[in-house]
């Protein structure tokens, strides 16, 4: 089970595990704001509720140039699993400049990509192929992806992720 952390001012901040999200509150550092209805966390000698939303009580900046690192999953799940050349299931990433002509490891010039494309390209550009990209590479912006962990979402977070939106 996983809790959302709020800031004070409702934006999201991460996702931490119930225990992490319950030392908060238990130390006065968060405040819980949903709750896991029907599951309390027994204690020895009591029952505490165990939170799904929490904000913490003192305010915590979010630098607004906050730049996702790229990550191969994180190129996959951007581009849904679906290869940029031929729209299949994607399992590799591509570089659409190869790395060998000065192509960066950057959202911009990566690419999920099915194996069979992966392996038909080889060293070469779309171009070259005369292949056409399906997407166009771009970073990946929103809450899921500036808020750490968010991939797998719990419907009680839905209203504050769409308030950082």
């Amino acid at each position: 089970m996983r809790t959302l952390v709020l800031n004070a001012g409702y934006e999201p901040l991460a996702v931490v595990s119930f225990r992490r999200a319950l030392v908060l509150v238990m130390n006065e550092k968060a405040m819980i704001v949903e709750r896991v209805e029907g599951e309390p966390v027994h204690a020895v000698h009591s029952d505490f509720d165990r939170p799904a939303v929490i904000i913490l009580t003192r305010y915590v900046r979010i630098p607004s140039a906050r730049r996702v690192p790229v990550t191969r999953r994180g190129v996959l799940r951007r581009d849904g699993f679906r290869c940029a050349y031929c729209g299949g299931h994607a399992a590799t990433i591509d570089h659409v400049l190869p790395r060998s002509r000065g192509g960066a490891d950057s959202w911009e010039n990566l690419v999920a990509c099915c194996q069979r494309c992966n392996n038909v390209k080889g060293d070469r550009t779309p171009a070259e192929m005369s292949w056409s990209l399906r997407v166009s590479p771009r970073p990946p912006r929103g809450p899921q992806w500036s808020v750490r962990g968010v991939e797998r979402t719990d419907p009680r977070w839905e209203p504050y992720l769409a308030l950082a939106a």
